[in-house]
């Protein structure tokens, strides 16, 4: 199973569970921790307001106006198009400024000197439980976000996390009526708040979930139930993992139609065509993206095996030359098998920071990694494999971030945007 990580949220600790390794066939290690402070916009939290987006929450944006088409795109072009962009993008996440009256204006992926395509942040919890809906009144989170966000030219990116709330797979919590109240509660606030906000958003609809629901049901999506129909704009819809895919997707859909929306696919959940299977079957051909991550954590923290929440075993180095394994191509050849499969373009998502170094493992705050150091490298690679971009950022405590590593990242980025490569 995934290992837990606790997080500071507007004074209140939140569970934020882990995103399992896409290196591992097994749901263990994981490390979704959020890292920075408040996600308030200082002050105690309720304050909240609702920066930059005007109107009251719940009214919602026009069902079927602008924005992606009941399809949803089909090409990485397409998806960056919608979010205003046309070349392959950069993101940066789980940066939060740790100020004591922290805006949101200062965290990391706004520090670099370029303007950044994505900016995202996690979702976690429950409505009415002390999750994201509590963190600032009424939900209003989501707009200090993508307020900030607003003011640098940078497109918001959520991360929806709540199904974790009450333990990673746990399937007899999709058939209570409290827990899928405060679930469908909070995800229709989302939402309505992009709506709201009438502007290009990002929503990355729950990691882990979805591979957990695939080994449950073997496959079949309509193996699981779920309480789907208690979401009144989802009355039609079966009462099935299947239906909880497609009534997010019609939410997206009917409240925010200029915010794209993706499922994520983990390795771990089976073979790359069972996974293009299973996601057919909970809409994600009628979605926008899918993501993937490459490692939760830097390589070097596993081969270190000093941190507690790098306890797995494996080789999670990649070779850059590609002639041994595992390596960058054979992750690629799995991508493209998906994004083929499903005709919608790739995001890669909190990918390690970490630098590399012919020295395995490292020390806290400096294990080696050398993701960033391919991509940038071998942008073309990605495209070819059909990504359309890829979002950086720790997945838990301890982990190389752009306070230590040296530069990289902001050396990276800062030559990237001086010649940025475009989605043909």
């Amino acid at each position: 199973m995934a290992s837990h990580a606790w997080r500071f949220a507007g004074w209140s600790l939140v569970l934020a569970l882990s995103l399992a390794c896409s290196s591992s066939m097994t749901p263990e290690g994981g490390g979704g921790q959020v890292t920075g402070g408040s996600p308030g916009s200082g002050g105690s939290p309720g304050s909240g307001g609702s920066p930059g987006s005007g109107g009251s929450p719940g009214s919602g944006g026009n069902p079927g106006t602008g924005g992606a088409s009941s399809a949803g795109p089909t090409s990485a072009r397409m998806f960056a198009a919608m979010l205003g962009r046309t070349n392959f993008m950069i993101g940066l996440g789980n940066d939060y400024d740790m100020g004591p009256m922290s805006s949101h204006d200062r965290d990391g992926a706004f520090t670099l000197g370029v303007t950044l395509d994505l900016h995202y942040g996690y979702l976690v919890g429950l409505m009415g439980k002390g999750g994201w809906t509590d963190w600032n009144q009424d939900g209003s989170f989501v707009d200090i976000l993508f307020g900030a966000a607003d003011k640098k030219g940078t497109v918001p990116m959520y991360t929806l996390y709540s199904f974790a709330a009450e333990g990673e797979g746990n399937t007899n919590a999709l058939v209570s009526t409290d827990y899928m109240q405060r679930y469908w509660g909070g995800a229709r606030k989302l939402f309505q708040r992009l709506g709201n906000y009438g502007k290009p958003a990002v929503v990355h609809l729950e990691p882990d979930f979805w591979a957990y629901m695939q080994q449950k049901g073997g496959g079949d999506p309509t193996k699981v139930k779920a309480l789907v129909k208690m979401a009144t704009e989802c009355a039609d819809l079966g009462d099935d993992v299947g239906g909880v895919g497609q009534c997010l997707v019609r939410l997206a859909r009917q409240y925010a139609p200029k915010t794209a929306i993706g499922f994520h696919a983990s390795e771990w959940g089976g073979p790359p065509a069972q996974i293009v299977s299973f996601f057919k079957g909970i809409g994600a051909s009628s979605a926008d993206f899918v993501a993937t991550d490459a490692l939760d954590r830097d390589a070097g923290c596993f081969e270190a095996k000093v941190d507690p929440n790098c306890q797995r075993g494996g080789n999670f180095y990649w070779d850059e030359t590609n002639t041994t394994h595992p390596n960058f191509h054979d992750h690629l050849a799995y991508v493209k098998t998906i994004t083929d499969g499903l005709g919608k373009p790739m995001l890669w998502w909190q990918v390690p920071l970490g630098v590399p170094s012919t020295m395995p493992g490292g020390t806290k705050d400096h294990y080696r990694d050398n993701r960033v150091h391919y991509l940038f490298g071998h942008v073309q690679e990605f495209i070819d494999a059909g990504f359309a971009g890829a979002a950086f950022g720790v997945g838990a405590g301890n982990q190389t971030s752009i306070a230590t590593d040296g530069g990289q990242f902001k050396n990276a980025v800062n030559a990237y945007y001086a010649k940025p490569v475009p989605l043909p």
